[in-house]
Parts: C-alpha cells; structure tokens; sequence
C-alpha cells in the first residue's frame, strides 16, 4: 500500500536549492522518496533524540530524515543534509 506524503518547509527549500544546483542529486532523492512511499517501514529507525523518525542514506554521505504517521497512512519528509550536519 502507498502511503500520502508532506514535506516539511525546510525540506522545501533544500530541495529547490537542490533543483538548480545539483539536478542529479535532486533526482535521486525524488527516486528515493518514491520508493519510501512503497514500503516506509524497510528503512532504518533512529533512536534517542530522534526517536520516532527513519533515515536513508542518499550518496554515502548524506542523509533524508522522515518520519511514519501510521493513523493517517502518511510520511512526512523531514531534512536532507550532510550526515555531519544531521546528527
């Protein structure tokens, strides 16, 4: 089952920054959402501060954050940065 999405402002924003500057990196992280969508749950859980969100790493280095709300059959798209820069 395919679940809803939203993006956060912040998300926004990195990814029409993204858009203009790096168009294959944008790419792939379209591509990744998309599969996301598929099967949410296959991806990785983050735990103390960032308990209750998922990761998947994009390019080895960095990083999108998202998070499952179940109730509503949705992900909300979160944060893409550096890894560095995430946690």
């Amino acid at each position: 089952m395919k679940y809803n999405y939203e993006i956060s402002r912040q998300l926004e924003r990195e990814l029409d920054k993204l858009s203009r500057k790096n168009k294959k990196q944008f790419e792939i992280i379209l591509k990744k959402m998309s599969e996301i969508l598929e099967n949410p749950q296959h991806y990785k859980p983050l735990q103390h501060d960032m308990k209750g969100l998922r990761r998947v790493h994009i390019d080895k280095s960095f990083v999108l954050i998202f998070e499952i709300v179940e109730t509503e059959n949705k992900v909300i798209f979160l944060d893409f940065d550096h890894h560095d820069n995430i946690y």
